[in-house]
C-alpha cells in the first residue's frame, strides 16, 4: 500500500514511480484547489527539501525539473511562496517524518536538469477566466477574448473580440496579478505587439480583483502545453507590470454610475482598498 501524508489542506501520496499530490481537507490553498489532483514522475523531480514554517511548522518541498510542469513553466518564477502547489505544510513536531520522506524521494531523484517536453500533465480544458478588461475561454484548440466595453482599451474595443488558434502561438506570457496589475499575452508567431498590454489585442490585462492567480496561470499553463512543441520558444524574461487598466470613456452619467457601483461591489469584497476605489472614481467621473 501507497504511504499517504497529510498536510494543510492536501494529501502526498508516495508511489512506487511517482508522487501523487491531490486536494484534501481544510484550507486548501485555491490554487491547489483548481489544479485538482496530480501525479508528478519521480523523472520529473530535481530537488526536495525540508525547511522550517511559520508558527513552528515545517514544509517538505518538491522542486520540479525545469521544463517538466506546465503550470510552472508559465509562472515563470512570479508564484509567492504560499501558492506554490509543490509545499506540503505539516504540524510542528514532524521534522523526522518530514525528513523521511525527504530522503525517500531523493533516493528514487535522477537527472536534475530541465528537460525537452513536459512530464506533469497539464490542467485541464475547457477553461475560463475573467481578466479587467475582458474574458478568456479555451476549449483546447482555441483561445477566445471577448472584450468588456467598461474596462477595455478604445484599441482592443475597436478591434472586436479575439479568436487564437494554438497552431498559430508561440509562446504565452504570464504576469502575476499584482495589486492591480498583471496581464495574460498570447505571443502570436509572426506578430509585434504593441508592448502595452492595455493596447494589445492578444493581451487580456488583470487588476482590481480580476484574473486571480488561481484561475489565469492554470489557464496559461493549458494553452502553453497545447502549443505543438516545434512552435514553442523560450520563456521571455517577465516584462515589468503592465500600468493599472485604463477605464474606457463612458458616454453617459449612467454608465459611470454603473461602473462605480461595481468598484464599490469590489471595494466591500476587500478587493480594492478604500484608496484604489476612491482613484477609480476620481478617473470615472474626470472622463464624463
Amino acid at each position: 500500500m501507497d504511504d499517504v501524508l497529510a498536510g494543510q489542506g492536501c494529501v502526498w501520496v508516495f508511489e512506487a514511480d511517482a508522487l501523487r499530490i491531490r486536494p484534501e481537507g481544510a484550507k486548501v490553498p485555491k490554487l491547489v484547489s483548481e489544479l485538482g489532483e496530480r501525479v508528478i514522475p519521480h523523472a520529473a523531480i530535481a530537488e526536495v527539501t525540508v525547511a522550517a514554517g511559520k508558527r513552528g511548522t515545517v514544509v517538505l518541498r518538491v522542486v520540479p525539473r525545469r521544463g517538466a510542469d506546465p503550470v510552472m513553466s508559465a509562472a515563470a518564477g512570479q508564484l509567492k511562496e504560499a501558492a506554490d502547489p509543490y509545499r506540503l505544510v505539516l504540524p510542528a513536531g514532524r521534522e523526522t517524518l518530514a525528513e523521511y520522506y525527504a530522503d525517500e524521494l531523493r533516493a528514487v531523484v535522477g537527472e536534475a536538469g530541465p528537460v525537452p517536453r513536459f512530464m506533469v500533465e497539464a490542467p485541464s480544458v475547457p477553461r475560463s477566466f475573467k481578466g479587467w478588461d475582458g474574458a478568456a475561454t479555451f476549449d483546447g484548440e482555441a483561445i477566445t477574448f471577448t472584450w468588456f466595453w467598461s474596462g477595455a482599451s478604445t484599441a482592443k474595443y475597436s478591434a472586436g473580440d479575439q479568436r487564437f488558434s494554438v497552431s498559430d502561438l508561440e509562446g504565452v506570457e504570464w504576469h502575476a496579478p499584482e495589486g492591480a496589475s498583471g496581464c495574460l499575452r498570447l505571443r502570436v508567431r509572426g506578430d509585434r505587439p504593441d508592448p502595452d498590454p492595455n493596447k494589445d489585442p492578444a493581451s487580456v490585462v488583470f487588476g482590481l480583483g480580476w484574473g486571480a492567480t488561481h484561475k489565469s496561470l492554470p489557464f496559461a499553463a493549458a494553452v502553453l502545453a497545447s502549443i505543438p512543441v516545434s512552435e514553442v520558444s523560450a520563456p521571455a524574461v517577465p516584462a515589468p507590470a503592465p500600468a493599472v487598466p485604463e477605464v474606457r470613456r463612458a458616454s453617459s452619467g449612467v454608465e459611470v454610475a454603473e461602473l462605480i457601483a461595481k468598484l464599490g461591489d469590489l471595494r466591500d469584497a476587500g478587493l480594492l482598498s478604500e484608496e484604489e476605489f476612491q482613484a477609480k472614481k476620481a478617473e470615472l467621473l474626470s472622463r464624463m
